[in-house]
């Protein structure tokens, strides 16, 4: 091994604790920013489709949109989900033999309001009231710089270990606060969904979009969401990409569909 592979691993190490301790960590100028301006280019035509199309669906709240991304060019970008400290920390969190099954956006735009406080997902088994070690991430980065105008997004620290009602209570008390998260394009965030969050006002002209990047444990099946692969892409992807895209389909050709993930908060 060599010494920068060596400071590369420890850096995954640190950064996956982060995640363990605290719900999440940032990785600095991770993505060109002059990649994140294609993205941003490309992505709102897209946009402005699925308003016309589903912008009557309000479960994230007024002026709030879920937008699932095509895996095509420029959004299938092995720079950025085979992204070597990105996939290290991932590695440390949800295991070798994870899977990415999810690539998507959520934006604010002016009028949006603040969501109620929740969770992105349940407890594995309910029954026991015991939250686990991690098996369920979002890797996270923003089109366009996140400012305390913009819709940034915020969190309870620390609360992912914590039952909803007892973070909630610690809210309430004043024992954990909401704070927000601030962004620079290029930069990543990599998240516990199970901490308390919500998404915030959007105060200015300009789309906010956040994407996300699922990861989960292996065995952790999410029907609500999948990456849907034309098989021209698969068929240039390297065997590390298609090793953690292995359970989502591919088609011969991409088609246009209503967006599935509704029921999101928890």
């Amino acid at each position: 091994m060599t010494p920068e592979e060596s400071e590369e691993i420890n850096r995954a190490r640190e950064y996956a604790e982060q995640v363990r301790k605290t719900s999440l960590c940032i990785i600095p100028n991770v993505i060109d920013q002059a990649k994140i301006d294609r993205w941003y280019a490309s992505f709102l035509p897209l946009m402005n489709r699925h308003i016309e199309r589903e912008g009557h669906r309000l479960n994230r709240g007024p002026h709030r949109y879920y937008i699932t991304l095509p895996f095509i060019q420029p959004f299938a970008d092995p720079e950025i989900f085979e992204n070597d400290i990105i996939l290290s920390v991932v590695e440390q969190l949800v295991g070798k033999d994870g899977v990415m099954c999810q690539l998507a956006t959520d934006t604010p735009l002016k009028g949006s309001e603040y969501q109620e406080i929740h969770r992105d997902t349940q407890l594995l088994f309910p029954e026991t009231g015991k939250e686990t070690p991690p098996y369920q991430l979002a890797v996270n980065f923003p089109l366009v710089d996140m400012t305390m105008e913009n819709g940034p997004f915020e969190v309870a620290l620390g609360t992912h270990m914590l039952s909803k009602e007892e973070g909630l209570r610690q809210l309430e008390g004043g024992e954990v606060k909401l704070e927000p998260v601030l962004l620079k394009k290029g930069d990543v965030m990599v998240r516990d969904v199970r901490h308390l969050h919500r998404g915030t006002p959007n105060k200015t002209d300009t789309p906010r979009p956040m994407v996300v990047i699922g990861y989960s444990r292996r065995w952790l099946f999410r029907p609500e969401v999948n990456i849907v692969i034309p098989r021209k892409v698969w068929e240039t992807l390297s065997e590390r990409a298609r090793f953690w895209l292995r359970f989502n389909p591919v088609v011969d050709e991409l088609q246009e569909g209503e967006e599935k993930y509704q029921a999101f908060a928890f």
